[in-house]
């Protein structure tokens, strides 16, 4: 990995950082309509796993899947557009926070259905094997879709089938109000894969290099046409569930140690140590991701909405 990829990364995080707060701002003004989930505190393990990926590969993602879609290239204009419920966003405004998707960049859509991008994931492997097209695709998924009977099903037909799909569970702690101690009896919940005959891996999730490291290991295993990996990403979304949630279930303390392990925090300490940024660099990096998210809030506030008349294109029942 070279030093202006690393650099690069850390762009990307801060750019996901920013997007999220000034999404957050402005739901809590009542400035955004609908609701939303976000991933502040899971910078790592969304860029992380991105980062290794080929242009031609693929992701589905999840309702809390600004990162995702951020770290596989899309344009934050078009996604604070969409957010504003506007003309030029991903979705023409109709999708909202939850349905963004860029097929033309390999992401196959965020989803409003708990464990709603397994299937697809494993349908877009099924379709690269089958075609010879060599790509792998990454599906990611929290801790609470590991107990849905998509999870199962998606991952015993990728493992008799051999597909290039990489399942990535964010283990942010909690499936809404839910410790994923009360709902899960087993210590890690990629210790299931050994019930499907695959690897099962943890990782730090608010670690960008481990991060790298363990994915990359299982996308070169699926592409190698060995089939797919579980990959559990230990981390911690900082704000509630959605926009609504207080976060009544759980300590100030443990927020408080968990911010102490900010995935962006840690890559620029390691950026300055090892010379490839300056502490100036860093600052300037970071003012340069909030600027430009300043300019996406610009951009979707001047576009125009929908037509009345277009309010029923585009949209499936």
């Amino acid at each position: 990995m070279t030093e202006k990829k690393l650099v690069d990364l850390f762009k990307q995080m801060w750019l996901i950082r920013y997007f999220e707060e000034k999404v957050d701002e402005f739901f809590a003004k009542g400035m955004i309509h609908g609701t939303t989930h976000l991933a502040v505190g899971q910078e790592a393990s969304a860029v992380g796993s991105i980062a290794v990926l080929e242009e031609r590969d693929k992701l589905t993602s999840t309702h809390r899947g600004h990162g995702h879609c951020i770290a596989k290239g899309a344009d934050v204009n078009r996604m604070m557009a969409e957010l504003f419920g506007r003309e030029t966003g991903y979705c023409k405004g109709k999708g909202g926070s939850m349905h963004i998707a860029d097929v033309e960049r390999g992401n196959l859509g965020a989803n409003g259905i708990v464990g709603g991008g397994f299937s697809i994931a494993t349908g877009a492997a099924l379709t690269s094997k089958m075609k010879k097209e060599g790509y792998v695709v990454l599906c990611f998924f929290g801790d609470g879709a590991s107990n849905e009977g998509s999870f199962h099903e998606a991952v015993n037909l990728a493992s008799i089938w051999k597909l290039p799909v990489v399942f990535i569970c964010e283990n942010n702690q909690y499936g809404m109000s839910g410790s994923v101690k009360e709902m899960i009896n087993i210590e890690h919940i990629s210790d299931r894969a050994a019930g499907y005959g695959i690897p099962g891996m943890v990782v730090d999730g608010n670690d960008v290099f481990a991060v790298m490291n363990v994915v990359g290991r299982a996308v070169d295993r699926a592409r190698r046409g060995e089939g797919p990996t579980i990959v559990e990403a230990k981390t911690y979304r900082w704000k509630g569930h959605s926009k609504s949630d207080a976060k009544k279930y759980r300590t100030r303390e443990e927020e408080k140690e968990w911010r102490e392990k900010d995935p962006i925090a840690r890559l620029r300490a390691t950026l300055v140590k090892e010379g490839i940024v300056t502490e100036e660099e860093a600052d300037s990096i970071q003012e340069e991701a909030k600027q430009k998210i300043e300019d996406s809030v610009q951009f979707a506030r001047n576009s125009p909405e929908p037509e009345i008349e277009s309010l029923l294109e585009d949209v499936y029942a």
